[in-house]
């Protein structure tokens, strides 16, 4: 236990989204899962309020809560392939890292998120998205088990076989139903060599090149990842130095095949118009995932909205390049990730994951430092895009959310499954122990 006198307090109340600032009264640095039961009962016992933390990377600060118990499965880290069965176990305080780590060591993988230091524990039960995702689907559609630890302390296992509501409910609907203390995922061959990189071209080609992106990912074969992404270039490395500062449009591919299929698969898209960058080149797998790392550290602030997005209309390209030129932060940015292959395939009702047809999930992301006196116009300029692409959306990413009303999630979930999520919250969690969250209640 860490309280608020501890020489470690401020350190362990640390997380990513340096906006966040609550003061919880104890922090429960947890080894085991039996930790993670005695700190439920405990904080049950003393009727205090809960937060989870497991990488502590969720935008809205989920990880935290003020005067209350933080459970804190950061020091979590285990990760065991069994290289027959063609699985990984993963403990729930685990980063993308450490199960790349793990898996890449075998030729193995399964879809992770973009940037290497976010928790497997949020990106997972929010859904999972990631360069894979077209290929192997999302994380969630590779989850086999879960050990899970319900509100009133007891430790269940959800899968297709055991509490299968349980398990049809953590894919997707967030941290609603218990506290997973390990994840079983079922793992692919991949790597640990693939073709990969960033294409580059200045803000002016924008227009174009998102025609381009759009034209060529309706017909790509599901191999093909591909990410754009608008912004000011960041001083990354793989960035050539006279653009660093500049408007620029990116475009994060990723061929989860072999590298010389990838080569011709795409082509079409490296030689279209002029890049000022082609950085796709072979490249290990776990150093592409932790190619973005350095452009969201920790302790930035940080302001997201999401949407999902039909293909790109050329009205959608034009709202969104509007509000590109007039990004308010250099550290802003906005990702437009490309689901359909793999994903699109899953039935949309074997897992609470809303909208598997949609075509792009849009990230609208302020991000700016703590010194940076104009978080509201940042913050405004999220907001600003966000409405103006409403139209054109269906819904948002759970993951990606910042300060949605609860009043929102029925919209965003669809009333078919809220209801059905707000049945097994009623079941798993009647009391809403676990509300630091995009928050079910039980009704």
């Amino acid at each position: 236990m860490v309280t608020p006198l501890d020489p470690t307090y401020e350190e362990a109340r640390k997380i990513w989204n340096g906006q966040i600032t609550h003061r919880p009264a104890l922090i429960a640095r947890c080894t085991g899962t039996a930790n993670v039961i005695e700190a439920v009962r405990f904080a049950r016992q003393h009727e205090m309020p809960t937060a989870v933390r497991c990488g502590g990377h969720a935008v809205a600060g989920h990880a935290l809560c003020d005067s209350g118990l933080v459970i804190d499965l950061s020091p979590m880290t285990g990760v065991r392939v069994d290289p027959v069965v063609v699985t990984a176990r993963a403990q729930g305080g685990c980063l993308g890292v450490h199960l790349d780590r793990e898996t890449q060591a075998l030729g193995l993988a399964v879809t992770g998120g973009v940037v290497s230091h976010t928790g497997i524990g949020g990106l997972t039960l929010g859904g999972g998205i990631g360069h894979l995702m077209r290929k192997l689907g999302l994380a969630i559609d590779n989850l086999v088990s879960c050990d899970v630890v319900t509100a009133d302390g007891e430790l269940l296992v959800a899968s297709e076989e055991e509490n299968t509501d349980l398990f049809w409910g953590l894919r997707g609907g967030g941290g609603n139903f218990g506290i997973v203390t390990s994840f079983e995922y079922r793992l692919h061959p991949l790597g640990p060599e693939v073709l990969a990189g960033l294409l580059v071209y200045p803000m002016e080609d924008a227009p174009a090149v998102l025609r381009h992106f759009r034209d060529y990912m309706a017909e790509a074969p599901d191999e093909v990842g591909v990410m754009a992404n608008l912004r000011l270039a960041p001083p990354l490395p793989a960035i050539p130095e006279n653009l660093h500062g500049r408007p620029i449009v990116a475009l994060v591919v990723c061929y989860a095949g072999p590298v010389e299929e990838g080569e011709r698969i795409l082509r079409p898209l490296r030689e279209f118009g002029n890049p000022a960058a082609d950085g796709v080149t072979p490249t290990l797998y776990a150093t592409h995932q932790q190619m973005l790392d350095a452009a969201f550290p920790h302790g930035r602030h940080y302001y997201w909205k999401s949407l999902k997005l039909p293909p790109l209309s050329d009205q959608a390209i034009a709202t969104i390049l509007a509000h590109a030129w007039a990004i308010t932060s250099p550290n802003s940015s906005i990702p437009i990730f490309t689901q359909g292959g793999a994903v699109a395939r899953v039935p949309n009702e074997k897992t609470a994951f809303p909208n598997r047809h949609a075509t792009h999930d849009i990230n609208i992301m302020a991000a700016w430092d703590p010194s940076d006196p104009e978080s509201e116009r940042h913050i405004n300029w999220v907001r600003g895009l966000w409405g103006a692409l409403e139209p054109h959306g269906v819904d948002a990413y759970v993951n990606f959310l910042s300060d949605e009303p609860q009043s929102e999630l029925p919209m965003v979930y669809g009333q078919e499954k809220y209801r059905r999520l707000q049945t097994l919250k009623r079941t798993y969690d009647p009391t809403n122990s676990f509300r630091f969250n995009p928050n079910i209640p039980p009704g």
